[in-house]
């Protein structure tokens, strides 16, 4: 899967990274190879907590 990422510079230095198909994915890194690493890291730890939040969701409820 791939998705688009928009890496900026940072103003303190290195640089700002943003995944714009999901929402509140943002990472950063010191260098531009770096900022790309944590940028991949940040997409799956992403899609994980989504796919285990799914799981909980989709559990049966038992009531007594």
């Amino acid at each position: 899967m791939h998705f688009n990422i928009i890496m900026e510079p940072a103003e303190e230095g290195g640089y700002n990274v943003t995944v714009p198909a999901l929402d509140g994915c943002f990472t950063q890194g010191d260098t531009e190879e770096e900022a790309l690493k944590n940028a991949q890291e940040a997409i799956s730890c992403y899609l994980e907590g989504i796919e285990k939040l799914n799981q909980i969701k989709a559990k049966p409820h038992i009531y007594a």
